[in-house]
């Protein structure tokens, strides 16, 4: 598996919380070559099943989600000027001067238009730009772009992803396409393993949004046990180090009340043996991931939750270490193919 070819693939698509059609159909296709069977859901989950080998195999759910942080138009004022909200928590900070991708009837690229610094008050320079204070140029005035925009389309961040040394890579929405690279991963190695029991791959919707795809997801699934996908901050200056992880190190698995103290003690113990670099991730509450929801689905869901160490995090320059990405994927396929539930 090319892992930064897919990846660059991946965090290309355009999915923003709650319009996820695109993303969705191609990780079907994605999945297809893995699995015995693919279906996208009334919310657009993906969920590709692969069957175990035993006749009365319990069911494990592997879940990443999909959908990206974006933002909204919210009115287009007497110039043709685009206000905007946002969609899953985009700090307004990086926006200054960001090139956008509004999506109406057709893509319009745009500019966040930002006051030069000769024009800005004494007290200005000393505060944040609010979301409320920027808006986008996309060069049309009013009637043109009122004809091809409308209220609630969405807006994407215009970004392409990169290289940078020692292996690692930067785009938009690593967080969580990284996650399901990881799927993808663990799918291609689990083509080579002996698996006892039916594994469903999920890639989730509107993670961003309240959890919302996985809490769906693991209602209609009900495994016998969940491992969750996601991303944890990497480690960077002046952050904590105790919230944060360097990359390289291997993939983060999660310590906490919300993860099943069984089955995380073996996934750390199959790290140990297998001698698959890993981090712990010490979570003494909500978790802020889907792990969180799908915990307490139905009449409860044994969950692990492994992360990777992602810098930048809601930003248009989220960057990971590829190395993680596959020793994420070791480490969950070796897990799975040795389950004994």
């Amino acid at each position: 598996m090319d892992h930064i070819s897919v990846l660059k693939d991946l965090s290309a698509f355009t999915g923003v919380s709650g319009r996820e059609e695109g993303i969705s159909k191609y990780i079907a296709e994605l999945f297809k070559n893995y699995c015995d069977s693919v279906e996208i859901d009334k919310f657009y989950n993906v969920s590709g099943y692969k069957k175990g080998s035993a006749e009365a195999g319990k069911k494990i759910m592997i879940m990443a989600h999909h959908d990206e942080i974006g933002l909204m138009v919210k009115s287009i004022d007497e110039n043709g000027f685009i206000k905007f909200t946002s969609i899953g928590g985009v700090d307004s900070k990086i926006l200054l001067a960001q090139e956008v991708v509004v999506h109406g009837s057709e893509d319009i690229y745009g500019v966040i238009g930002a006051k030069p610094p000769h024009l800005l008050k004494p007290e200005e320079t000393k505060k944040a730009a609010k979301m409320d204070d920027l808006y986008i140029d996309t060069g049309f005035n009013k009637e043109s772009i009122s004809k091809l925009v409308s209220i609630g389309d969405i807006i994407t961040l215009k970004t392409y992803p990169f290289e940078l040394k020692g292996n690692k890579l930067s785009s938009k929405c690593l967080d969580n396409r990284a996650g399901v690279g990881v799927l993808l991963d663990i799918m291609d190695r689990l083509s080579k393993l002996k698996h006892n029991d039916d594994i469903i791959f999920v890639a989730t919707s509107q993670e961003e949004l309240g959890l919302s795809g996985a809490k769906i997801a693991a209602y209609n699934i009900n495994p016998d046990l969940a491992i969750v996908i996601d991303a944890c901050h990497g480690e960077i200056p002046d952050a904590s180090k105790d919230e944060t992880y360097p990359l390289g190190k291997g993939p983060a698995i999660a310590i906490g009340p919300n993860l099943h103290r069984q089955n995380t003690k073996k996934i750390i113990d199959l790290a140990k043996e297998e001698n698959i670099p890993y981090q712990i991730d010490v979570e003494p509450g909500n978790t802020g991931t889907e792990a969180w929801a799908t915990q307490v689905s139905r009449s409860g869901i044994p969950t692990l939750l492994v992360s990777i160490p992602l810098k930048y995090m809601h930003t248009t320059i989220e960057t990971i270490h590829i190395n993680d990405i596959k020793n994420a994927g070791k480490l969950v396929s070796r897990f799975v193919s040795d389950s004994a539930l």
